[in-house]
């Protein structure tokens, strides 16, 4: 039965509390980051104080279920890692409790906090991207000669598009500008050239006033104008100063909602299930339409009545119509005249279709980012539990608190996730990936991150002892170790210089009888090696018997032996018998051939490798017992 106990309340609280504080810290980074993108649409616009705060009230909610991930997983980094610190985890895994027991409680808050993510972002997170969506539009909108871009045609102020190829910062001048203005039908357009111009909004911001030089206007003149005229299509007016009032709403005010409905990042699970629906139904009735109105003008022969084409598509359901048939029974002309009408029907079909296919994509990519934004609800949540267990086990197995250390990992770890789930997005977006795999990709990458370090952490075992990792890859690439012997200073017992001369004759007769019998040079037998595997326990013997000797003479006070012993190689003697210990990975490797090849490679290097080393054995041996000799020579 579920207890709480005051090991949960002490490591609640200390979570509790440093959650606290780093949510804060995380809402404000957040916070910062995202107003950097949007500054230009603040600064200059004359926006109220309520305005304003109304605009990062929206924004702080709408950040809050990305904020609570990276607060979770610095606060438990935070938190465990003050533990080990303290020493506080060493006395609770001395009293017998292990480490998922005292994650017992922050697993619970945790959950409560993934529960509490996801009716965030499908209650209060989809309305507050809907009204942010709606003020950042509202902003672009308002004191428009702010906006208008470089280069570009500028379509913000109604009824007008407006281009500038320079527009001077410091004066507000616009240079080399063109007005199309549109203010009913097409007889009341009017273009508008000039060489600068000025943009300034009135008083009560409800009208825009445009100063222009050095220009030129032309419009096209109304039908009651033309009446009882001469017939001039249009009119042309040059000026060398002049002024445009234009209708605009400066002030600031929330857009209709509506033009927000096809975002999918301000809806709920069940609206987003609902509109996915209705989206599915109304570009499938376009396509429907789409296809029937194809297959009905595919048999429109030209010179052919209504009902004869009809009378071919139902042939044509048939299997039954015959276009060579039909094509021959027409006169020469009609042929003619039906291979130029098909020629640029071909080609005007092929514009309908482009246009057809744009806005079937279209409706496809709604799709689509509907069923994104549902797959990241949920991965957002999820998250939650993902960052508690890398962040928890990582504090208790580097065992540092405070900012230092904890921050710089949690940065990293986010970043990660930041790419990862960024990239997978915009794959699923452009339709390059799966929706599944495009978000799924970052759980992917770090849910068995996750578990290594809890596993590790459960165990007490060493991650980022680098020794460790650099000892396996030597190992796994083959590379070898310097033997280091070293002349001692003080010596306090004398090697057994006889017994060490005997058994190195000894040594080198059973590595010459060795090589001789087992033929190292030569390629190993495939099923030896992956299904009949014997272990060689005679090149065991001989090493055992080898570093033994070598121990003994490492006390030697001759300068020769010492240095001579430095020079005997360090022997892989299970290396060049089979890839694995255990019998069914080496079958295993077997199978898959790529794999077992490489193997198979690997094993006769460290055959011929060992070959070497055995020969080395042997000079060195001679060099030895001539030294050794020598010594018990003097010594008599």
């Amino acid at each position: 039965m579920f207890r709480i106990k005051k090991l949960d309340i002490f490591i609640a609280k200390q979570f509790g509390l440093l959650f606290i504080g780093t949510f804060f810290i995380c809402q404000f980074v957040l916070m910062m980051q995202f107003l950097w993108r949007y500054i230009d649409e603040l600064i200059g616009k004359g926006l109220s104080m309520d305005v304003l705060a109304e605009f990062f009230w929206y924004m702080g909610l709408m950040l809050v279920p990305q904020a609570l991930p990276l607060a979770i997983l610095l606060s438990s980094l935070i938190t465990f890692g003050n533990m080990g610190e303290s020493s506080e985890l060493t006395a609770i895994k001395a009293a017998g409790i292990s480490l998922m027991q005292a994650f017992r409680s922050l697993i619970v808050i945790t959950l409560l906090t993934f529960l509490a993510s996801l009716y965030f972002q499908n209650s209060i997170g989809p309305h507050a991207q809907r009204q942010l969506s709606l003020m950042l539009l509202s902003m672009k909108q308002k004191s428009p000669e702010l906006e208008i871009p470089e280069g570009i045609f500028y379509d913000g102020i109604p009824n007008s598009n407006i281009y500038v190829h320079h527009k001077d910062m410091k004066s507000g001048k616009l240079y080399s500008i063109m007005i199309y203005r549109m203010t009913g039908s097409y007889e009341d357009q009017a273009i508008i050239l000039a060489d600068s111009g000025m943009l300034q909004a009135t008083a009560e911001k409800k009208h825009l006033l445009m100063t222009l030089w050095s220009g030129e206007w032309f419009e096209n003149m109304q039908s009651q104008e033309l009446a009882g005229s001469a017939a001039v299509p249009y009119r042309r007016e040059s000026f060398t100063s002049k002024r445009i009032l234009l209708d605009y709403d400066g002030d600031f005010n929330i857009n209709d909602a509506s033009s927000m409905s096809n975002d999918a990042r301000g809806k709920s699970f069940s609206q987003i299930t609902h509109d996915m629906d209705s989206i599915k139904e109304t570009y499938d009735s376009i396509g429907r339409a789409y296809y029937n109105d194809d297959k009905l003008m595919a048999f429109a022969l030209p010179m052919v009545s209504k009902t004869d084409s009809l009378r071919a598509m139902k042939l044509a359901a048939t299997d039954k119509y015959d276009v060579d048939s039909t094509f021959a029974k027409l006169s020469l002309d009609q042929q003619r005249s039906a291979t130029s009408i098909a020629v640029q029907k071909a080609q005007s079909k092929m514009s309908d279709l482009s246009f057809k296919a744009m806005i079937t994509t279209d409706g496809d990519k709604l799709i689509r980012l509907h069923k994104i934004e549902w797959v990241a609800k949920i991965t957002l949540a999820l998250s939650c539990i993902i960052f508690f267990f890398i962040g928890a086990p990582l504090g208790a197995i580097i065992r540092k608190g405070g900012l230092g250390l904890p921050v710089l990992i949690s940065v990293l770890v986010f970043i990660l996730y930041y790419i990862l789930d960024n990239s997978g997005y915009q794959m699923a977006k452009r339709g390059m990936w799966a929706i599944w795999f495009g978000k799924g990709l970052a759980p992917a990458v770090l849910i068995p991150m996750a578990v290594f370090f809890t596993y590790k952490a459960n165990k007490d075992s060493v991650v980022f002892n680098m020794d460790a990792y650099v000892d396996i890859m030597r190992r796994l690439l083959g590379l070898r170790v310097k033997r280091p012997i070293y002349r001692k200073e003080v010596v306090i017992n004398d090697p057994a210089y006889a017994d060490d001369l005997r058994r190195l004759d000894a040594i080198t007769e059973r590595i010459t009888e060795y090589s001789a019998t087992h033929k190292l040079k030569h390629a190993p037998n495939w099923v030896k090696v992956f299904f009949k595997y014997e272990p060689d326990h005679l090149i065991e013997n001989i090493n055992e018997e080898l570093e033994a000797v070598i121990e003994d003479l490492s006390n030697s006070r001759d300068r020769t032996i010492v240095n001579h012993l430095s020079a005997y190689p360090m022997m892989s003697v299970k290396a060049h018998t089979r890839p694995f210990e255990r019998k069914w990975m080496n079958i295993v490797s077997a199978a898959i051939i790529p794999v077992g090849f490489v193997l198979y490679l690997r094993m006769w290097r460290f055959r011929l490798r060992l070959w070497k080393d055995l020969q080395r054995v042997k000079q060195e041996n001679q060099i030895i017992t001539d030294r050794i000799r020598i010594i018990l020579a003097k010594n008599k």
